[in-house]
């Protein structure tokens, strides 16, 4: 029997029970548009985190607080160790902002709005951070040292708090404190979950005296003078910090972080998380692959009599063999176009603050487990139809 022949058959087969046929396609539709839009989301927030910390420049070094070891005791980071990190000894350091943050609710009018990091740091912190103002002005060296209660708001608290008006000028409370709004800066978007314009930057003195007190830093912002001179800029801010803080040992009581360590953290962490996405709908192809199993058993079952006629007039197994495996396959196929299709649309929608981006290859190999699950799990249906002796089969009721 020729293979277009056989193909007929299982088309006419797989029609004549449309309702459970488009069933088990739906399993494996919902299997491999899950695989291709959840490893979109994965990497769409390897994407966003990437030009999240792209955009803050490659030149620069984050150095925090860390716990002290048992039985040491821990320094915390001051001004003072910002103000020495721009010195003779470090002359690849461009700029050592220090910064300290701070929860805040602003209020203007009837509005109120809970920021989520209201920073308060020095002038050089928007060049060393790439923050631009899009309206107004930023604050300047005499504003800190005058402890001036001004502030410059992202594009986010800009929105929230001053609806279709100039905020530039304007009052607003912030912990029941007024500062003057100065300037918005320009919007950086969103980084997966984090809102990048959803801040607001003051002068370090006057977050100090409103808001924090003059305890020890969040962290210290350091700008290296180039990209290349970033390894030179972190041994010299490590034997300064060291120096200041009487670090004998390995474990300091601070830690530096640049901007490749940084990446390749966030980089790891997603990646794990879009392997973890990937297995988790790879369970669904699974299960789908079980249904198909399923109903050609069913159907093997119901067409016995028809099977024991056509290997009577002389079907070879071979014949039987390749039917019950076509309908497998073709289910599984048309369940993985609809899928392919399913996640392609899916994937132009922002999930969850996520912009998935899709990747070629997951759809591909989506596609193509998809068929491989049908000639898998349709190969025992298969075999034990082929296997029927034929007068076995026509004796069946």
């Amino acid at each position: 029997m020729r293979l277009f022949e056989i193909g007929a058959f299982a088309v006419r087969g797989l029609t004549a029970n449309k309702m459970r046929s488009g069933l088990t396609t739906l399993g494996i539709l919902i299997g491999v548009a899950s695989v291709i839009l959840l490893i979109a989301v994965g990497n769409g927030a390897s994407s966003a985190v990437q030009q999240s910390i792209a955009g803050l420049g490659t030149n620069i070094l984050t150095i925090s607080p860390q716990r002290a070891q048992p039985g040491s005791s821990a320094k915390p980071l001051t001004t003072a160790d910002a103000a020495a990190l721009v010195s003779p000894d470090s002359p690849d350091v461009k700029y050592a902002s220090p910064v300290v943050s701070a929860q805040a609710t602003a209020g203007y009018g009837s509005t109120s709005y809970a920021i989520n990091q209201f920073i308060g740091s020095d002038p050089h912190y928007f060049e060393t951070t790439n923050s631009a103002v899009a309206q107004g002005n930023l604050f300047s060296d005499n504003d800190v040292q005058q402890a001036r209660k001004v502030v410059v708001i992202g594009a986010t608290v800009a929105t929230q708090l001053f609806p279709g008006t100039d905020p530039v000028g304007k009052s607003m409370l912030v912990n029941n404190i007024p500062f003057t709004v100065v300037g918005v800066l320009a919007a950086k978007g969103s980084s997966g979950l984090q809102d990048a314009d959803d801040m607001a930057v003051a002068p370090l003195t006057t977050t100090q005296n409103a808001l924090t007190g003059y305890g020890s830093l969040t962290q210290i912002v350091v700008q290296a003078r180039s990209a290349d001179a970033l390894p030179n800029a972190q041994a010299q801010v490590t034997t300064i910090l060291n120096g200041r803080h009487k670090i004998t040992g390995t474990t300091a009581d601070y830690r530096i972080l640049s901007q490749d360590q940084l990446l390749t953290a966030r980089t790891a962490t997603t990646e794990t998380f879009t392997v973890l996405l990937a297995s988790v709908a790879a369970i669904s192809l699974l299960v789908g692959g079980i249904g198909i199993t399923n109903i050609m058993l069913v159907t093997v079952t119901e067409r016995i009599r028809e099977i024991g006629i056509r290997k009577a007039v002389g079907a070879p197994r071979s014949s039987i063999l390749g039917q019950f495996l076509i309908e497998a396959t073709l289910l599984s196929l048309f369940g993985g176009a609809l899928g392919v299709a399913a996640g392609m649309i899916g994937s132009q929608f922002t999930i969850a603050g996520i912009k998935p981006v899709l990747v070629p290859s997951s759809v591909l190999l989506a596609f193509a487990v998809s068929a491989l699950i049908g000639l898998f799990f349709g190969s025992y249906p298969a075999s034990r139809a082929a296997k029927l002796r034929p007068i076995e089969a026509l004796r069946h009721e």
